[in-house]
């Protein structure tokens, strides 16, 4: 199916006569790459307890540079939360969702809407999310991803224009000075994920803001993030402990008014 301009793809199915979570989830790949099918681990996840899911194929960097893909994401979800009747069922909470790279967009669009008014959201889930263009964390030396040839350093490096957008809290919302005023959070990372320092840190942050977190390290190997972008016949790591923290997050949400 198309969403305004963007290829996406729906996951799960509401029961008749019930609302379901209704999730617009962004793909990981650095900013530079991925596609619906290497978004398809984590929207499984999330239609197995529940929720539907509308995937979006979001413009790649660098030929489309920030803030193609927060427009393009924030567009999705508008008319996401249109259709949400429709695809979620009468009142249906609407979340946002992503992945690595798509976790810093899922991060960036709840921004966006918070600043535009519109539309209501009931929640915000970011895993393993790539939020600091500074690729320096104590996390990512651990892991020696980025001692040479950094994919992530990369992809920072083509999504943004220049210097000036590593201070704009769309690009860089880990960097945002405001977080008031935002949906609640389920940010889950791993103990061997390269983002681990900066999830935590942004999960802190929001929490000094004033918003409801659940923040949760995975204790056992993840594999994160690449392993979220594995194909679809393969299971995601940690799959029984992720879908019980989305479900439970799914459950304690208030739906904002409509």
């Amino acid at each position: 199916m198309q969403a305004p301009g963007l290829k996406a793809r729906i996951y799960g199915k509401r029961k008749p006569g019930s609302a379901a979570p209704l999730v617009l989830h962004f793909h990981g790949g650095a900013f530079v790459s991925g596609d619906l099918d290497s978004g398809a681990c984590m929207a499984r996840l999330l239609a197995e307890v529940g929720a539907v899911v509308v995937s979006v194929a979001y413009p790649l960097a660098p030929e489309h540079r920030f803030p193609e893909a927060v427009e393009a994401g924030y567009a999705a979800l508008e008319w996401v939360y249109k259709q949400r009747n429709k695809l979620g069922g009468k009142g249906a909470p609407v979340y946002l969702a992503g992945d690595e790279a798509g976790g810093n967009l899922a991060a960036a669009v709840a921004l966006v809407a918070r600043d535009r008014g519109h539309p209501p959201l009931a929640g915000q889930i970011l895993v393993a999310p790539m939020l600091d263009p500074c690729v320096g964390t104590a996390s990512l030396r651990e892991t020696q991803e980025c001692m040479a040839g950094c994919k992530w350093a990369d992809g920072w490096q083509q999504y943004l224009r220049g210097p000036m957008d590593a201070e704009h809290p769309y690009a860089v919302p880990g960097k945002a000075t405001r977080l008031v005023g935002l949906p609640p959070a389920l940010i889950l990372t791993g103990a061997d994920d390269p983002m681990r320092d900066e999830a935590m840190a942004y999960a802190q942050r929001l929490r000094d803001a004033g918003i409801a977190v659940t923040s949760n390290l995975m204790p056992t190997q993840t594999g994160w993030p690449d392993s979220l972008t594995e194909p679809p016949t393969q299971e995601c790591p940690c799959a029984v402990g992720v879908k019980k923290h989305l479900s439970a997050f799914f459950a304690q949400a208030t739906p904002p008014p409509s």
